[in-house]
């Protein structure tokens, strides 16, 4: 039997299927830089004061967007307008048509695999609370899926 995640599209799904497939990586909530006159997206290690790298969850998920100016809430309407997803981003995968990863939890029945295999922000991000301003851009680092 197929599961949700292939039979429906993103704006099929309910509220509860829609969060389940969130894989947990934690990049969405990297501070990204944006270059004005060339609108190139740099991504950083630095986590939103949110985030709690070691589950890489948002600490306080209902509340977050008024506590971050800044934080955009993923929704099957503007999926496809966001240039800064990760390509293994699960929402931008399903809406692609493509099969989730094989670290997917819901494969794997575990929320500890991203981290295994390497595909979340645990090993490697600083919370924006420990980062000065103009250390910013020394935190810039190159995407590898």
């Amino acid at each position: 039997m197929a599961e949700f995640w292939q039979t429906k599209t993103l704006k099929q799904m309910t509220q509860q299927e829609w969060e389940s497939l969130c894989d947990g990586c934690g990049k969405c909530c990297l501070v990204k830089l944006e270059d004005y006159d060339t609108a190139e997206i740099y991504h950083t290690n630095i986590a939103c004061k949110l985030l709690d790298i070691n589950s890489c969850r948002c600490s306080d998920y209902t509340g977050r967007q008024q506590l971050v100016d800044d934080c955009v809430r993923l929704d099957s309407q503007n999926i496809q307008s966001i240039q800064w997803l990760p390509d293994s981003c699960s929402y931008k995968l399903i809406d692609q048509g493509k099969p989730l990863p094989d670290w997917h939890h819901l494969l794997t029945g575990s929320r500890h695999t991203v981290h295994q295999v390497g595909a979340s922000v645990k090993q490697f991000a600083v919370s924006e609370l420990e980062v000065k301003e103009r250390d910013i851009e020394e935190h810039i680092i190159q995407w590898v899926d």
